[in-house]
């Protein structure tokens, strides 16, 4: 605890800017539309929210969780009562803003005897979560009706990802380098962003640019005030402390203040005329280069002036930015990275050099975006866990087996996997190794006995389907709006000035592209190409539930020749 509250006072401490000294009055006039009440909320909405929500409980609720949805219809008006109570009055009971901190380690590699490595993940009462989730749900329809989000913001969400995110950076990035430039990606990093947010700042901002006031912005106060939390490991915990800046992590409503409060940042770069991406507290900016030294140095002074500027703000807003993490690479063809004359960039009067390789969001980039990096590390983990429940096997039924490899390894060859649309078969067959040896492992056969039949059996569809699979269902839900914004706007519907038959088949319009290992892999040009070639009931007008049904069965009968 005293290694958490050291680290904040110390970040905080390094800015010479000062916390506003009052948090706004109702009375003060807001630029957007207003959120001045909650609606009451019904006892069959909290019921519906109860049942969606997780079993687990925490150590301060009086008793099991499960044994509050067992007696859901019993309980559930007092805890109406309670939420209605809350929104109409703006107050949040003190006992209901304690968290329990369990420090969670950033990554398992890391050594658990350094207290660096850990992450403060806030435990909150189970009737605090159903009260955020009541104001979440009103504060995110207010947000969305009145168009407030970040358009290139994709933290938390829905319909939006990580990867939903990188489909849009490496579409970009592709679409540069086949019209003939590279392009220069940096990646910024935070200091523990969620625990310096200041209340002031975060209060101001939700009254004057989302447009809260009156009792909803008396509410949001009393949430941020008089927080308290406490270090639990095993049964030993530190004694109670007050929080007087963050937002907590592993709350509802948390994330939600956090983009909010990075909801400036984007104007701060577009300024510059730089692209950006921002998936919570992590944020990359993207520009076209030249091979031309002249105007390489111009890209550079240009991000150099962003980046100083990205620092005054987070400077002024509480927020560290860390230097010393911030990354850099140039991606393009092996022709224009070697034409290229940029070699590092300047940022806080130091030289970050170009990288050969950078982690962007949980897959790892290289300078022509070929993945075999990241496919390296993906096979080096996957056979690791493969090897563990090979040994586990024998002891396993097949459903606690097949659930083990989904969670270790299926997992992991989905993730993301929208984006190796397009690579080497080489590349692709390396993934397909896994499978085949996750799918013998779970059967039971020999390594080397013929797949194929067992694939089909347990109804798994190959890696390159799998992808095939994921940029479909994409393409689908941009066209029926069920995307991102910036996803959608990606894709164009064909149309045609005289009546044809192939007017009403709902195609889409790939782009020209030059190069097919580069342009024809960018999401607008691959999504096109692989919605056009499903049949014409594929691409009829269907819910998404029906067309993931209909899609898997399509490619199952092409893949496995059924």
């Amino acid at each position: 605890m005293t290694f958490f509250r050291t680290k904040i006072a110390k970040i905080r401490s390094s800015f010479s800017v000062s916390s506003p000294s009052s948090f706004p009055t109702a009375d003060q006039q807001s630029g957007s539309r207003l959120l001045c009440c909650f609606p009451e909320v019904t006892q069959p909405e909290v019921e519906d929210i109860i049942k969606g929500m997780r079993s687990s409980t925490c150590a301060l609720d009086p008793f099991p969780t499960a044994l509050v949805k067992a007696n859901i219809s019993v309980i559930s008006p007092f805890i109406t009562m309670i939420i209605n109570q809350s929104i109409q009055s703006g107050h949040v009971p003190f006992v209901l803003k304690t968290a329990i901190i369990r420090p969670l380690l950033k990554k398992p590699t890391l050594d658990p005897q350094t207290l660096a490595n850990y992450r403060p993940i806030s435990n909150l009462l189970f009737l605090s979560k159903v009260l955020e989730k009541v104001v979440a749900r009103h504060l995110h329809d207010h947000l969305k009706y009145n168009n407030l989000f970040e358009k290139f913001q994709s933290g938390f969400r829905s319909a939006h990802s990580t990867e939903t995110a990188l489909v849009r950076v490496t579409n970009d990035l592709l679409m540069t380098a086949d019209a003939g430039s590279p392009s220069l990606l940096v990646l910024l990093d935070l200091s523990a962003a969620f625990d310096t947010v200041d209340h002031g700042i975060l209060l101001n901002r939700l009254h004057h640019s989302i447009g809260l006031n009156n009792t909803v912005l008396r509410w949001f106060e009393s949430y941020l005030t008089d927080r308290s939390e406490f270090v639990a490991m095993g049964s030993s915990r530190s004694r109670l402390h007050a929080v007087d800046c963050g937002v907590p992590q592993g709350s509802v409503l948390g994330p939600i203040l956090f983009i909010l409060y990075m909801l400036p940042l984007g104007k701060v770069i577009s300024r510059l005329g730089i692209s950006f991406h921002c998936y919570a507290d992590d944020t990359q900016l993207y520009i076209k280069t030249d091979t031309h030294s002249s105007t390489s140095s111009t890209i550079l002074s240009t991000v150099t002036a962003c980046l100083e500027e990205i620092r005054a703000w987070m400077t002024h807003n509480f927020l560290q930015l860390n230097s010393s993490k911030t990354e850099a690479i140039l991606i393009g063809s092996p022709h224009q990275i070697r034409s290229s004359s940029i070699t590092c960039i300047t940022f806080s009067g130091q030289d970050i050099p170009l990288s050969s390789l950078v982690t962007n969001l949980g897959v790892k980039f290289d300078p022509h975006l070929t993945f075999e990096a990241h496919i390296k590390h993906l096979c080096k983990t996957s056979y690791l866990h493969l090897r563990n429940i090979a040994r586990l096997r024998p002891t396993l039924t097949l459903h606690d087996a097949e659930k083990l490899i989904h969670a270790f390894v299926s997992s992991r060859l989905d993730y993301c996997n929208a984006l190796l649309i397009g690579i080497p078969s080489k590349s692709i067959q390396k993934l397909q190794h896994i499978q085949n040896r996750a799918a013998g492992i779970l059967m039971r056969v020999r390594k080397y006995e013929h797949i194929t039949p067992i694939l089909r059996s347990l109804h798994w569809l190959p890696i390159s389907a799998r992808i095939e699979y994921k940029v479909s269902l994409l393409t689908h839900q941009c066209i029926h709006g069920n995307a991102p914004s910036y996803l959608q706007e990606l894709l164009t519907p064909q149309t045609s000035a005289r009546s044809l038959r192939s007017t009403n088949t709902h195609r889409l319009c790939p782009p020209k592209t030059k190069s097919r290992t580069i342009g024809d892999r960018a999401f607008c040009a691959a999504a096109p190409r692989l919605w056009n070639a499903l049949p014409e009931h594929l691409r009829a007008p269907q819910t998404t539930n029906g067309f993931k049904k209909d899609l898997k069965t399509y490619l199952f009968k092409k893949f496995f020749n059924v």
